[in-house]
């Protein structure tokens, strides 16, 4: 059966369609042939987070973010996370955003240690955004904490110290004192490493600092080539959007009809190609000329004083007149006989 060129630019059409959904999806972070799970966090600010940041579970991506979505008020926004990986979120888990001074925000999940776990399509809770400076704060955190459980320590040891002289307790004294000296030593080595954290030169919170102040100098000291970079891509797509697509296809689709039409015309026997090209008539024709023609030139390359007599005596040919044509070198499909 044969396939017309409408069904053929059809096909070719609806397959470039589903090609072109199907990267769509691809590119936005979604598998295509997977079920995956979609979780919703709802956010006040989202630091400036993107559709297609990494989604990350214990320093492992497991996902991107598919959508990001608000009302008309911009005080609720909607985070549509995308979950690739065949992994379990408890329903007590926490979603938290990342953010980095030299890289594009992240979406952090903390799991939860409940027995239940989060369907697709369900919400799960969030904490505001952290940044660098809060991240750096959370690991002085542990050392704070230290500092605070040893403080408690030593109330609880100065409270025991007031009843130092009841008798039951004097043998204990010197124990007090030994752990009294290994909870100072202690205090010492962590007020040292805190110092050295916060040291205005070369500790690791000003190397931070100083990192992020040259990468914001050179941001702006290159604004202007971003700006012209921005720019021609905003031309760019200006100059996309005013192709007229649409007056391109009119006109292919009508070079194609008159196409067709000429084809149609030729194939059939009405037109004067078609006859040319399907009556065999023309050909018969044709080949009947030739054969008279070639027998012709034969006789008059044999016979030449049959047709122009310079006898002056007005002798007549001894030869008959030639019947059949002789054999050429190009394979001539006449019949070989031999001429009297």
């Amino acid at each position: 059966m044969k396939i017309s060129n409408e069904v053929k630019v059809g096909i070719i059409a609806i397959v470039s369609l589903g090609l072109l959904v199907l990267g769509f999806n691809f590119l936005k972070g979604k598998k295509l042939w997977s079920d995956d799970t979609t979780l919703y966090a709802n956010y006040g600010n989202v630091q400036g987070l993107q559709k297609s940041n990494p989604v990350i579970i214990n320093g492992m991506q497991v996902g991107n973010v598919y959508d990001i979505r608000t009302d008309e008020h911009m005080r609720n926004i909607i985070v549509e996370l995308n979950i690739t990986k065949d992994v379990k979120v408890p329903t007590n888990s926490i979603c938290i955003i990342r953010t980095n001074p030299i890289s594009s925000p992240s979406v952090e999940i903390r799991i939860g240690d409940a027995t239940t776990y989060l369907n697709s399509k369900d919400s799960i809770r969030t904490l505001p955004p952290t940044g660098s400076l809060d991240a750096i704060l959370e690991n002085i955190d542990p050392v704070l904490a230290q500092v605070k459980k040893t403080v408690n320590s030593l109330d609880t040891l100065l409270v025991n110290f007031n009843s130092v002289l009841d008798p039951n307790v004097k043998g204990n004294l010197a124990a007090t004192f030994e752990n009294l000296k290994t909870i100072s030593s202690s205090m010492i080595v962590s007020s040292n490493s805190l110092q050295t954290l916060l040291n205005a030169q070369t500790g690791a919170l000003a190397k931070t600092l100083n990192n992020t102040n040259a990468i914001t100098a050179n941001l702006a000291a290159n604004g202007e080539k971003i700006n012209h970079v921005v720019s021609n891509i905003d031309q760019t797509t200006t100059r996309l959007a005013a192709l007229e697509f649409d007056k391109t296809l009119n006109s292919l689709n009508a070079t194609i009809a008159d196409l067709q039409a000429i084809v149609h015309k030729a194939s059939s026997s009405d037109g004067s190609l078609g006859k040319l090209m399907n009556d065999p008539v023309l050909y018969n024709n044709l080949a009947s000329t030739g054969n008279k023609l070639n027998l012709l030139i034969d006789d008059i390359r044999l016979n030449p004083k049959r047709y122009v007599s310079i006898s002056v005596f007005g002798k007549k040919a001894s030869r008959n007149p030639l019947m059949v044509p002789l054999p050429d070198t190009l394979n001539s499909p006449y019949y070989i006989e031999k001429v009297n």
